[in-house]
C-alpha cells in the first residue's frame, strides 16, 4: 500500500467561475470523519475547517470522530461510503502516506486504491512536553538525563506509528536513546497520565498543547520546528540540539475513489477559498495550526508522498508493528 496517487485532478476555471457557487451539489450535509476523539490536534483542527466549509457549501459539514488503529477505522468507514462526496475524510499520514499499512495487519483499504485526494487545509508543529519529574532547565538536559539514565524515560503517543511516536523514534535513533514507549488508545488518557506524572513525556501537536499552556507539574522543552515560534517565547527548536531536525503533521480532505469531479471540484474550491480568507487563517493560528496556502489535489498528493517516504523507512529499520 502506497501514498494516495499523484493524478491530476483537472481543476481549471471551475475553481474561479462565478457558477460554481450554484452548482446543485451539495444538496444536504457533509460528513466529515476524524479519524482521532476528541479534544487532540486533529479533532480540533478538523471543526475549524468544518466551521469554514459549511459557509462556504451553503449547507452542515459535521465532524463525526471515527478513533481506532491510529485512523484506520475512519479510513475504512470512507473507502466504503458512496463516492457522491458527502462523506469525506480529514486525511493525515498514518492513512493516506501509507504508514499504517506497514504497521497494521488486515487492514481493508488501500490509499492509492480508494481513495482521491482534494487539498490540504493546514500542517502543526509538534512540542515535546516532560513532566517536572524529569530534571533540567531545557531541552539539552532533558537529553543528557535521559542518555544517563537509559531504559528510564517513559512517553507517551496516541498509537504505535502515530506521527509523534515516530519522531521520538527518529530523536532516539539519532542521539542513542532509549525510551520506553507507552501507546494509549485515546489522547485524552494519554494527557491525563502524563499530567499526573505516571509517563515522563509526550511529543503532542501545537493545538493539544495549546490546550494545557501554563499546566501544573508539565513543561515545555522543545518544538520539532526549524527555528523558534514567537507564540511561545523562549522554547527552543530541536533543531538548535539536532542540526537539521524538523518534523510536522499534514491534514487534509480525501474522498472515496470515484467520486464524482463536481464534488471533488467543489471541496477543493470551497478549502482554497477558506484559505485565502484571513479569518480563518487566524482561526487555525488560535488553535496552534499553521493554515496550508491554496493547493490543488495533486500538490497534497505529493505531500502525502514525501511523508510516506521519510517515515516508512523508519518503520521498516524499527521493525514496528501495531497490536
Amino acid at each position: 500500500m502506497t501514498a494516495f496517487p499523484t493524478r491530476r485532478l483537472v481543476l481549471g476555471g471551475m475553481l474561479a467561475a462565478p457558477g460554481i457557487a450554484r452548482a446543485a451539489w451539495p444538496e444536504r450535509p457533509i460528513r466529515l470523519v476524524v479519524p482521532f476523539g476528541g479534544g487532540g490536534q486533529t479533532d480540533i483542527v478538523s471543526r475549524v475547517t468544518a466551521e469554514a466549509l459549511s459557509t462556504r457549501l451553503g449547507q452542515p459539514v459535521l465532524a463525526d470522530n471515527r478513533p481506532g488503529g491510529n485512523g484506520n477505522l475512519a479510513a475504512d468507514t470512507v473507502a466504503r461510503a458512496t463516492p457522491d462526496g458527502y462523506t469525506v475524510l480529514v486525511a493525515g499520514a498514518g492513512t493516506n502516506s501509507g504508514l499504517n499499512a506497514l504497521l497494521y495487519k488486515g487492514i481493508t483499504y488501500d490509499a492509492e486504491r480508494d481513495f482521491t485526494p482534494v487539498g490540504m487545509f493546514c500542517t502543526t508543529a509538534n512540542m515535546l512536553i516532560v513532566h517536572n519529574s524529569i530534571p533540567g532547565d531545557d531541552f539539552s538536559a532533558v537529553l543528557a538525563w535521559i542518555k544517563a539514565n537509559p531504559g528510564r524515560f517513559t512517553y507517551a503517543s496516541a498509537s504505535v506509528g502515530a506521527i509523534t511516536h515516530l519522531i521520538m523514534e527518529d530523536i532516539g535513533a539519532r542521539l542513542g536513546l532509549e525510551m520506553v514507549h507507552v501507546p494509549y488508545r485515546q489522547s485524552t488518557q494519554a494527557m491525563a497520565d502524563m499530567l499526573a506524572g505516571r509517563v515522563h513525556a509526550r511529543c503532542l501537536g501545537v493545538p493539544e498543547a495549546e490546550a494545557i499552556r501554563g499546566a501544573a507539574g508539565v513543561r515545555p522543552v522543545a518544538l520539532t520546528t526549524p527555528a523558534r515560534r514567537p507564540e511561545w517565547p523562549g522554547i527552543p527548536a530541536m533543531a538548535e540540539s539536532i542540526p537539521g531536525f524538523e518534523a510536522s503533521a499534514y491534514f487534509g480532505l480525501a474522498v472515496p475513489s470515484r467520486t464524482t469531479p463536481e464534488a471533488v471540484q467543489r471541496l477543493n474550491a470551497a478549502m482554497n477559498d477558506a484559505l485565502r480568507d484571513e479569518v480563518v487563517r487566524a482561526a487555525y493560528a488560535r488553535v496552534g495550526a499553521d493554515a496550508a496556502a491554496p493547493n490543488a489535489p495533486e500538490e497534497f498528493a505529493a505531500r502525502a508522498h514525501r511523508d510516506g517516504v521519510r517515515w516508512r523507512g523508519m518503520i521498516c529499520r524499527l521493525n514496528l508493528v501495531a497490536e
